[in-house]
Order: structure tokens, then sequence, then C-alpha cells
């Protein structure tokens, strides 16, 4: 059997046909389903918490990024529910790193006629859990103001915040502790990644590959005003790495800290004051995916 949670406001509530085909298509090959939506903040992990607990049948999102941070947050038994992930938001960022089709008929047949596959994840302090890409410094920064912004929506509204924040950057001192070293940086942005995309296609951890078990941390070191525009560019062509001031490592953990606090985004969530540290989890989780 098949738990569906769905976030009836994902992708902005515009994509409820999206939805209904998904759920019509689970019924047209002959799968017991039940469906739950979310009414309220919360909801979602409390769902999928009562889902696991039970074991009785795996559980699949049809929603975007934030939705799936929050079922993933709530699994209590990994051993008895298996993941599945019909995207519906308006970025589908780990749908792209984990090879899912956001035709939703497709989607549905990847999970009905595949087998899950274990999927690694992030686990940060106080129970924290992560899929695709958690970072600190602009990236923040970006959120807020789409957070802030009544006229635009979507990607759209990505982009824009994220060129206003750049014409504003400033560089973060953190400290990074990572594979038996200890580097400081006046960073731009700093993000450790499961995946390999944030708002919607940027490609902020171009070589980051699921199901290596290992996350991949990114910096934009010390970056110069003059550098802004070509960082800018090479960033949207998925060519970051290319620049001199751009720092990488793999890893299977990872320590960010500063003097001061700072807030983390996770997945598109903000955590105020959550200690950056990471560790990648392997071999728990099972996931339907390409």
């Amino acid at each position: 059997m098949y738990n569906i949670i769905v976030n009836p406001w994902s992708g902005e509530g515009k994509k409820r046909k999206l939805h209904r085909r998904a759920i019509e298509h689970f019924q047209k090959l002959g799968q017991e389903i039940r469906v739950f939506a979310s009414e309220r903040p919360g909801q979602i992990r409390e769902l999928a918490r009562s889902i696991t607990e039970k074991g009785e049948g795996d559980v699949v999102v049809i929603g975007g990024d934030g939705t799936l941070h929050d079922v993933l947050n709530g699994f209590a038994d990994f051993d008895r529910c298996a993941l599945g992930l019909i995207p519906a938001g308006t970025g589908n960022d780990f749908a792209a790193a984990a090879n899912i089709p956001l035709e939703p008929e497709a989607a549905v047949e990847q999970i009905v006629n595949g087998a899950p596959r274990y999927t690694e994840f992030m686990q940060l302090p106080r129970g924290v859990r992560g899929l695709n890409v958690a970072g600190t410094g602009i990236d923040v920064e970006i959120l807020r103001r789409c957070r802030s912004s009544k006229w635009l929506r979507g990607k759209m509204q990505y982009l824009i915040s994220l060129i206003i924040s750049l014409i504003k950057f400033k560089n973060y001192e953190l400290s990074v502790r990572v594979n038996g070293h200890e580097v400081l940086y006046k960073t731009l942005i700093a993000c450790v990644g499961n995946g390999f995309r944030i708002g919607g296609g940027i490609r902020m951890c171009p070589q980051a590959v699921l199901g290596d078990n290992l996350l991949d941390f990114v910096a934009v070191d010390n970056v110069k005003k003059s550098r802004i525009l070509p960082a800018f560019i090479k960033l949207m062509q998925g060519r970051i790495l290319e620049e001199k001031f751009s720092r990488f490592e793999r890893c299977d953990h990872i320590e960010i800290f500063s003097n001061h606090p700072f807030t983390v985004q996770v997945d598109g969530e903000l955590y105020d004051e959550l200690p950056f540290v990471v560790d990648v989890v392997k071999d728990i989780l099972h996931m339907y995916r390409g």
C-alpha cells in the first residue's frame, strides 16, 4: 500500500491538477492507496511520523523540496517504509538529483515498477535531516527576500532575489573543519550538497552525485566586487568550481562555525542558530529513484 502525503500549497498551490493526475494513475495501475492532505503548518511531519510508526506501506510525497524535507524529518521507522516522490513543487531540485521524472504518470510508474534504493541523507544537530543542500551565507539572504516578496513567485522570484543579494553582498567569516584540517573563509556562501542544485536549477554543487555516500562542500571565498558578474554567469552555467575563489571538497562529516550566530538553510527551510555540523547517513533510507 502507498500512503500519499499531499501538500496542497506546493508549487504555489497551482499544481492541484498534477496532484490529481498522480493519484488517478496509482488507481489506474490498480494500486492500493491512502491519501493524506496537510491542512496546517507542521502537519506533514506529524503525518509522516504516524504513518511510519505503524509501518503500513510506503510513503509517497506529492510536493516540492520543502514537503519532502518535512516528510523525511517526520520519518520514525526507516526499516518498514520506503520513500517516494512525485515532484510538484516550484524548484524540484532534489528530483533532478534523484532522476525522478517531472511528469506525474512517469514518476508514479517509477515507484510502482521499480524497487527502492538506499539513498544517503544529511544529519544535522537537533534531529534535523536534509536530502538536498544545506548552506549559509547569501542563500539564506535570498530565501529571506523570497519570503518577504509580495509581487513575484516561483523561479523568477528566486532569480531576482539572487541578483539583489549579490549586489548587496558581504562576505561572512566562517571556520570550516573538514577532512582533518581547519580553514578560515571570508565566504559569500558555504554549502554542503547531497544534491547538486538549488533555487530551481542553480547548480551550486555541480559535481555532487546522489548514491556516492559523500557530501560536496562548496564555498565561494573572498570574492571581489569586480568578480561578481563573472561569478554569477559561471554559477548559472553550472561552472562555479572553475573560479579561483571557489573551494571544493568531498567529505562524510563537516563542521562550519562562526563567532556570531547565523542561520542555516536545509532544503530551503531556515533554521536560526542551528549548529552547522553535517554527517552523511547511509544504508538506512530506502527511496524510489532513478
